[in-house]
């Protein structure tokens, strides 16, 4: 499945926030899809020629919990927001629809949800709000739940995978010194276990990148993942060579699959890569880089295990 930009955009956002509320349902049945953003927007679009008043000061002031999250930075306020609409009322209208699949959506999901609760039996379920911004945002998280921008969408391919990748960041507390490795285990974590609960790949063609490129890339990454610079792997490229963005997601995700597949206990092993405490011994466990590890430290005269000390 080719990832839609959207979901590009949304994977982005997310990353930068590690969630563990307890405040969420820990039913997966109770899983919580919030729509009536939409029908409020188009009530509001629908008035626009009509109206001597701005419309969207009503869609803001009937707002959920998923519109509130969604101002700041994002929808500004509802001058903001009428603005944009006059411009881009062709693009606002390709999105009418969209949500029409999401019911039959909401049942793969909920299926999702009873997996993770399988593996993870103190699994929380964030609710999911739809609403409608100014083009700027493809999505973010919040204390109250995931947001997604319904204008940016162009159909529902994928979202059961992206909110099964999103489900898996509010289970996470991943602790430890903050170095590039920390936030890959975070992002290739909630790649692996969305994956392991969905059964759908959201970044294939990374991944495919990785994977043909690994004795390139490994030696590479060794040097690096003990730095705070995230240039290359995460959230952007250099350009100096032809490596797709985020490689860190499969590289982090190379990781967990290494260690999860060493453990006897399964479950287990899904409770220890959600609570991640020191990284790199996490690291040293998996054994996914030791063949890299090995010359590093031999060219440097030192020895294996004094690469996983601070």
């Amino acid at each position: 499945m080719k990832l839609n930009p959207i979901y590009t955009i949304l994977l982005l956002v997310f990353s930068t926030f590690i969630f563990g509320q307890s405040n969420f349902s820990d039913n997966p049945l109770d899983a919580v899809f919030e729509t009536r953003d939409s029908k409020n927007f188009w009530e509001a679009f629908d008035k626009m020629d009509k109206s001597k008043q701005n419309p969207f000061i009503e869609y803001m002031q009937k707002g959920s919990q998923g519109v509130k999250g969604f101002t700041e930075n994002r929808i500004i306020n509802a001058d903001s927001l009428f603005n944009v609409v006059k411009k881009r009322k062709a693009d606002y209208e390709l999105s009418r629809n969209v949500l029409d699949g999401l019911s039959s959506k909401k049942k793969r999901i909920v299926a999702i949800y009873s997996a993770l609760k399988y593996w993870y039996p103190n699994a929380k379920f964030p609710p999911v709000y739809f609403v409608y911004g100014r083009f700027n945002s493809g999505g973010t998280s919040s204390p109250d739940g995931v947001i997604i921008g319904i204008e940016m969408l162009q159909n529902l391919d994928g979202i059961s995978g992206l909110i099964a990748h999103e489900l898996i960041h509010y289970q996470q507390k991943i602790t430890g010194k903050d170095m590039l490795l920390k936030w890959c285990l975070l992002e290739g974590g909630a790649d692996f276990i969305g994956e392991l609960t969905s059964g759908e790949s959201i970044n294939q063609f990374s991944y495919k990148y990785g994977d043909q490129n690994l004795d390139k890339l490994g030696p590479e990454f060794v040097t690096k993942l003990k730095s705070t610079d995230h240039q290359d792997w995460l959230y952007g490229t250099s350009k100096k060579d032809d490596r797709p963005n985020d490689l860190g997601y499969w590289i982090g995700y190379k990781i967990t699959e290494s260690y999860f597949n060493k453990q006897k206990d399964k479950q287990k092993a899904i409770e220890e890569i959600l609570n991640i405490k020191d990284p790199l011994q996490f690291l040293k466990q998996s054994g996914f880089l030791d063949i890299y590890i090995k010359e590093y430290q031999k060219s440097g005269k030192e020895s294996f295990d004094a690469f996983f000390k601070y």
